[in-house]
């Protein structure tokens, strides 16, 4: 073969190989902004139902799209395509309003239209008390401590687990908030170590068109401080029994 010969097939080899490599980039890409993105879970605002080093796949399709589902937020277009409304009780991942470059994860409690409130601790919306059952304490593996845990039921039947970590906590008494057209009002489920749409002033309430999309699955979770990318100490530090949890 001659030297002209081997070099052209070199040439050929390296742009296949640049080819596949971009294909497989443009199929991630479609994959990130139209089906499903990673999301991690930072904080323990919404113990027990989502812990620290939990892995999440959020669906970008549920609520249909907006600037927010593009990589960047590129403000390609204003508002949202296919757009489906939230339910009551989903877990969603949003753009910080007034920081749109954060993400958080809370629980939607509040739709258009609602009051909702926070008396002695329970939750309240539109004038009535949400049923709150005393469940078994969560241990928080975090600092080794318990937690008083219910089980909260919405109007219309989702039911979830809540944690309080004190009796009048200053999030335990709030004023009636009015959740305008077209806006969402989110709370963590770790109802004293949360800051959400309580907080007006750092959250409030959450337009239709920041919400990136519902948190669906954990396909990973690692836990005593540990990345995800320290396989070795996976044996040890992974949460077997979490992994593809379906999140309610």
């Amino acid at each position: 073969m001659s030297v002209s010969s081997e070099q052209r097939l070199k040439e050929g080899g390296l742009a296949e190989t640049v080819k596949v490599v971009i294909q497989a980039l443009l199929i991630a890409l479609v994959i990130r902004t139209l089906l499903f993105q990673p999301f991690s879970i930072p904080s323990g605002s919404m113990k027990g139902t989502l812990l620290v080093g939990d892995y999440l796949f959020v669906s970008q399709f549920s609520y249909g799209y907006s600037r927010y589902s593009l990589p960047l937020s590129l403000p390609l277009f204003s508002g949202r395509i296919f757009g489906a409304e939230p339910k009551r009780g989903d877990v969603v991942v949003f753009a910080l309003p007034r920081e749109p470059s954060t993400d958080y994860i809370k629980r939607v409690i509040g739709l258009p239209g609602d009051r909702i409130q926070m008396i002695g601790g329970l939750l309240h919306i539109n004038g009535v008390a949400v049923k709150r059952d005393r469940i078994g304490d969560f241990f928080d593996d975090e600092n080794g401590s318990t937690v008083r845990r219910w089980r909260e039921t919405l109007p219309d039947g989702v039911s979830y687990e809540v944690l309080d970590l004190q009796d009048n906590n200053f999030l335990d008494n709030t004023q009636e908030y009015v959740v305008p057209a077209g806006h969402y009002f989110m709370m963590g489920d770790n109802r004293d170590n949360s800051m959400d749409s309580r907080v007006q002033s750092a959250v409030g309430y959450v337009p239709f068109e920041n919400i990136i999309g519902k948190a669906q699955i954990i396909f990973l979770s690692i836990g005593d401080g540990k990345s995800a990318w320290q396989i070795w100490n996976w044996p040890w530090s992974m949460r077997w029994g979490r992994l593809f949890t379906i999140i309610r």
